[in-house]
């Protein structure tokens, strides 16, 4: 993509009127830019003559000879106009200009701190950031609504993307794999809302999430020979609790060789094995047209020979095809959904095959489900902002008409310190039928697995 289509729509949102600092000089007597509508107004004049200056045809993707080449220009219309800066003023207009030019103004310095998580701007002057699970309040903000917008659609406008008042929603996925959502007026009230959801350059591991006390090793051993033993799993939990994280690490224990087809809205899962293959839905373009679902999207799955389905998430009628789908051979098949506890998943699960529009009784659903899901692994965001694995639950089968679970671990929070939660998710001391299913594998996992003769810690 050239430069001229990245910053087009920057370029006409840039207000031209003229300005009573037009012809602003800042003397060595006086090195600052003493009032910040000055600041402003001469670090968009800079940049306004730089976007008109620079090569339209310039390949932006070759980033570092982009920005040595704005850096050349800016020094020279510095020096031009005799503005006389500090060496910080300098290195301060210089990085927020490329920002503005070449990434996501204000809020690019969030994008490569480590710890943050979550991006959250909530109108021009409220932005609020996650990091290690801690949200709080920064003192970024935007020049106004119109700057926020212009930022906004610098972001989507790459993805191929438009947001304005004819299509005020944006669901997308940055080319770095980070998720983002934008909400324009008029449905959003007061002002643009933006959330980009930052996603580890490099993906956590198993090991990563036993140090952080997520999981234990028992629980992580057991759940990889439910993997490798092709159990249908599904993995619950609220918003921000870290299920797309412990889905990817459950992916990386299926075994190589096998075919994988991973079905997301936006996609996060980064499988290290070699036969994959990733689709991701795409919503409709501005005539309506072109849209496909993830229910489009599992439907074709069937006709790729997948040896294992993974769908980032389910949220509708593509329940429905996802269960069909285990239980007619797609065992080994994994997918999250947004719950609060185990039973609460069941039943979500529930109303999301009857949003596929099927007439079917209430039995006959409960039915499908336990027939098809083998384990429910829930994860919890804590008090104190960590994610847990506090739950993981075998489906037994029916019994009458409600389907009947079996918790095989279950966290135990014993206190509470420095507002640090403390516990450990502890085997219940009861065996999963499905043993039998582990062992066929060729994988015995000794009774301590489940605190069967084994002492208590």
């Amino acid at each position: 993509m050239s430069l001229l289509k990245r910053i087009e729509r920057n370029q006409e949102s840039i207000q031209s009127e003229p300005s009573k600092l037009q012809e602003l000089r800042v003397k060595r007597s006086s090195p600052t830019v003493g009032s910040k509508d000055a600041y402003l107004d001469l670090k968009n004049r800079i940049q306004q003559r730089l976007i008109a200056e620079l090569d339209p045809g310039m390949d932006i993707t070759q980033t570092a000879e982009v920005r040595a080449t704005i850096q050349e220009m800016f020094e020279a219309m510095l020096a031009e106009e005799s503005i006389v800066l500090t060496r910080n003023e300098r290195r301060r207009l210089f990085e927020q200009i490329v920002a503005e030019i070449l990434g996501y103004g204000p809020l690019e310095q969030f994008l490569n701190t480590p710890g943050i998580t979550e991006v959250m701007v909530n109108g021009p002057k409220n932005v609020f950031v996650e990091q290690s699970g801690k949200l709080s309040r920064t003192n970024v903000t935007f020049e106004d609504n119109d700057h926020l917008l212009r930022i906004i659609d610098r972001i989507v406008a790459p993805l191929g993307r438009r947001i304005d008042e004819g299509s005020p929603m944006v669901d997308a996925r940055l080319p770095d794999g980070s998720r983002v959502n934008a909400v324009v007026p008029p449905i959003a009230l007061h002002g643009a809302a933006l959330t980009i959801r930052i996603f580890s350059k490099i993906p956590f591991t198993v090991e990563n999430l036993i140090e952080f006390g997520s999981i234990t090793p028992e629980a992580v051993e057991f759940l990889k020979a439910c993997v490798i033993s092709k159990l249908n799993i599904l993995i619950s939990g609220g918003t921000g609790s870290g299920k797309t994280t412990l889905l990817n690490i459950m992916s990386s224990f299926i075994p190589d060789g096998e075919r994988i087809v991973t079905i997301e809205n936006a996609a996060e899962l980064q499988l290290r094995q070699d036969h994959v293959v990733t689709l991701e839905s795409r919503e409709a373009n501005v005539e309506g047209r072109g849209a496909v679902t993830i229910r489009d999207l599992v439907i074709n799955s069937l006709r790729m020979r997948p040896d294992r389905i993974v769908v980032g998430e389910v949220r509708g009628g593509e329940a429905l095809d996802m269960l069909q789908a285990m239980n007619t051979g797609h065992d080994g098949s994994m997918t999250t959904g947004h719950a609060n506890n185990t039973r609460d998943m069941l039943a979500r699960l529930e109303t999301m095959v009857l949003m596929a529009g099927m007439d079917l009784p209430h039995r006959a659903i409960r039915e499908q489900i336990a027939a098809a899901v083998h384990l429910v692994v829930h994860q919890d965001r804590m008090r104190d902002g960590t994610r847990k694995v506090t739950s993981i639950s075998e489906i037994q089968g029916m019994e009458g008409d409600i389907i009947t679970t079996s918790e095989i671990f279950r966290f135990e929070q014993t206190n509470i310190e420095n507002g640090k939660v403390i516990g450990r998710l502890r085997p219940t001391g009861l065996r999963p039928k499905f043993m039998w299913k582990i062992q066929e594998s060729g994988i015995m996992l000794p009774p301590s697995i489940f605190g069967i003769g084994a002492r208590r810690r």
